[in-house]
């Protein structure tokens, strides 16, 4: 059964699931889709061609998929997909994606977007982020899974943030980071391992002693970055997660690689 509060609006042509929720005071637009058991507070916007997955609640204030801030945008009918059983806070914004890129912005499932976060055009974020208060992301940017954001912090347009990783808070990332990595400054710098995040994964104490070998090669003071890649696929190349850092520093991309503090 799908209960709508009398002071909303739910346009014609907005396909609502079974067991969705409309609070007071929400508009809906005639594009959008919301999947089975979607909450909406009240007072939210849920605009353009935005799916929202099973289970997803958004609190009072939240906006989805109005225009993306680009001037370049000519209100073409780009999407913003959001995942399932994700939770987003008040005053949080998700913008959909642009002609500039592949038209979407994607959330995966089981996020948590805290107050004030943002979410900008073209962006693609994977499962079980959490972006803290004030947490901002720039355009085209890309998140793996399991990625924490600490509150107030910003990322640049076209950065790479590698899975479980940690970006510290208050941080200005201007550079891509590495999967496992954590980053803080106001110019964030590589701070080392996200040890912490690993450990609540699972990861057990072998795996990261191993990873921890790996990292101090990758970024010793001797040789180029090239070579050490070298050093470390040849030692490593039996362990994953050590190859899943060779192969994201190796990947193309328009930033840099972000650094340790020499």
């Amino acid at each position: 059964m799908v209960t709508i509060h009398p002071s909303s609006l739910v346009e014609a042509g907005a396909e609502l699931g079974e067991g969705v929720e409309i609070g007071p005071f929400c508009h809906v637009g005639p594009h959008v889709k919301l999947g089975d058991r979607v909450r909406l507070v009240s007072h939210v916007v849920v605009a353009g061609h935005t799916t929202i997955g099973e289970g997803t609640e958004l609190y009072p204030f939240s906006a989805a998929g109005l225009p993306p801030q680009h001037r370049g945008y000519k209100n073409e009918p780009t999407e913003l997909i959001i995942g399932k059983n994700c939770v987003i806070r008040e005053q949080a914004t998700l913008h959909p994606g642009t002609t500039f890129d592949e038209g979407r912005t994607v959330v995966g499932d089981n996020c948590l977007l805290m107050v004030a976060t943002h979410i900008a055009h073209d962006c693609v974020v994977g499962n079980n982020v959490v972006m803290a208060n004030g947490a901002v992301i720039g355009g085209h940017v890309k998140v793996g899974d399991f990625v924490t954001f600490g509150g107030m912090c910003a990322v640049h347009q076209f950065v790479r943030i590698g899975k479980y990783a940690m970006i510290g808070g208050m941080s200005g990332v201007e550079n891509d980071v590495i999967p496992y990595g954590s980053v803080m400054g106001d110019r964030a710098r590589l701070a080392g391992l996200n040890v912490v995040g690993l450990k609540r994964r699972g990861f057990d104490r072998d795996a990261i002693h191993l990873l921890r070998k790996a990292y101090r090669l990758m970024f010793a003071a001797e040789g180029t970055m090239a070579e050490r890649l070298d050093d470390v696929l040849e030692l490593f190349q039996d362990n994953q997660v050590v190859m899943d850092i060779v192969e994201f520093v190796r990947a193309d991309s328009a930033r840099p690689i972000c650094q340790p503090r020499v």
